[in-house]
């Protein structure tokens, strides 16, 4: 059975990802409660005329047009069929549900005056993994991401069930509900906010949080197998450096270095290490304090609430406010510096490979081969891990500055934050593969050690895990295969290391 999330206070990244990883969600009575309210306030709001934007005006620059009462039904469909002109490759399973659930648990803070029924449907879908096919371009922000979400409620767009593309309309009926008919205000609520970038977000932070431990332990196998400075993450030197990550990094290092016979018989052979080796516990431990503070950002985000307007008072003293709180400059810096941080985390492990393969540094067989000449063995995968990170590299370039005018200049300047999470989960994608292909040639380096001397334990163990999927490479197969399944068991399997600091 799947794992169940209950949504009563805000939810938190770690939430979002389980759920977009397949654990269903469900709301207790108080969150439901919260969304009639709210709702009940926007019917409130209708009833006496109180102009609120998007309730009884137009959106974007149409903000002072006045919509009569019997047009509102109207206008909240119109929005979502206007605004679903996303284009390109649709997002996967796993960021469709993430952005669902951050919809939802934006809803249910009760501020957006959506209708219970409308979340229901929401929520029955994405439990039911009836996912709406949601375009991945074309979106400066939200609008586009959350519009296609939005039309299959309506029984419009398409959708994907058991691996098949589905009408809107026939998604409805697979799910057992009816098509919607949107009141005031619902279309809006549907597309606006920061649920996408949330989301997606909290999804790079989920996979990013695997690999920082991966990370650490290819980069341990590595200086085991190259390394020679005598104690070199030895803990009182490292105290010295005032950073969580670092110390921690250092930790897990000598956790996993612990007892090597070969560092042993090499130690102290160098006064100091190149620094892809030497700096590990600085280059990663910088890299998880970057993830800790992203992390704290899309917390504050699912704390908050982020659409446009929201309503406050009560049925009897109903208020709207129009602000800027779907404005996700806070998300999209935060996203483009964990992009950063994950592209550098792959940068440092690419400079790694290239000593296990370079036989002017390594002490190895060139390029890890049984035979130069006739063998090219691990010679041009390394070429493999450059180009990603030259994609890392282009791809970091910060969304958040890329700036625009939308709207006739209503919206005049755009924070990007829905991109910038994106490209931060390409950069992490990028960066599993990275460590997969490190991990490979330092487990194949293990095989050509000329060392007579024996691995310490817990390398020995990933090792040996290593080489129950994957066998030795001798250019007997097409060696991308091999990347392609060391990168889908470490994106599945949590490496076992010591008890985190706190």
């Amino acid at each position: 059975m799947p794992e169940t999330i209950i949504l009563d206070g805000p939810l938190t990244w770690r939430n979002i990802g389980a759920i977009a990883n397949g654990a269903e969600l469900q709301l207790s009575q108080a969150a439901w409660q919260r969304i009639s309210n709210a709702r009940d306030i926007v019917d409130a709001l209708v009833e006496r005329g109180i102009r609120g934007y998007g309730i009884n005006t137009g959106v974007g620059a149409l903000c002072d047009v006045i919509i009569d009462r019997d047009k509102q039904q109207a206008l909240s469909r119109n929005i979502l069929l206007s605004h679903s002109c996303g284009v390109g490759p649709a997002l996967g399973q796993a960021p469709t549900r993430a952005i669902m659930a951050a919809q939802i648990a934006n809803f249910a803070h009760g501020f957006s005056g959506i209708h219970p029924d409308t979340v229901k449907a929401l929520l029955t879908l994405l439990n039911a993994n009836i996912l709406p096919v949601i375009p991945l371009g074309g979106s400066v922000g939200y609008l586009t991401h959350a519009a296609a979400i939005g039309t299959v409620l309506i029984g419009e767009g398409t959708a994907v069930f058991e691996g098949n593309v589905i009408s809107g309309a026939e998604a409805l009926k697979q799910a057992g509900l009816s098509t919607l008919t949107l009141q005031a205000k619902e279309g809006l609520s549907l597309v606006n906010g920061t649920p996408c970038a949330t989301g997606l977000a909290s999804l790079a932070l989920s996979r990013l949080e695997g690999l920082l431990d991966w990370a650490d332990v290819s980069a341990a196998m590595t200086y085991e197998n190259l390394g020679s400075q005598s104690d070199p993450f030895a803990a009182e030197p490292l105290a010295l450096r005032k950073s969580q990550g670092l110390q921690q990094v250092g930790k897990t290092l000598r956790h996993w270095l612990a007892g090597s016979e070969l560092l042993a018989q090499s130690a102290g052979s160098r006064t100091q290490d190149p620094l892809s080796l030497r700096a590990v516990p600085q280059i990663h431990g910088a890299v998880r304090d970057a993830f800790v503070n992203a992390g704290v950002v899309v917390n504050q985000e699912l704390e908050s609430v982020t659409d446009n307007p929201v309503v406050t008072g009560s049925a009897n003293n109903p208020l709207v406010h129009s602000q800027a709180h779907a404005v996700g400059a806070a998300l999209g810096l935060a996203m483009d510096s964990l992009a950063t941080a994950a592209a550098e985390l792959a940068a440092v492990s690419e400079r790694r490979i290239d000593r296990l393969v370079n036989p002017l540094v390594s002490g190895l067989p060139a390029f890890l081969a049984a035979e130069g000449g006739v063998f090219s063995g691990y010679m041009i995968i390394q070429y493999t891990a450059a180009a990603l990170v030259a994609e890392n590299r282009r791809l970091a370039a910060p969304a958040s500055l890329d700036g625009g005018i939308t709207s006739a200049l209503q919206e005049d300047i755009l924070t990007h934050a829905t991109p910038a999470a994106d490209k931060a989960l390409s950069i992490v994608s990028n960066l599993q593969t990275v460590l997969a292909i490190e991990l490979l040639a330092a487990a194949q380096a293990y095989d050509v050690q000329p060392k007579l001397a024996a691995k310490a334990v817990k390398t020995g163990q990933v090792y040996e895990l290593i080489r129950t999927h994957i066998a030795a490479y001798h250019d007997d197969r097409p060696l991308n295969t091999d990347v392609a399944t060391l990168s889908a068991v470490i994106g599945n399997t949590s490496v076992i290391e010591p008890e985190r600091l706190p």
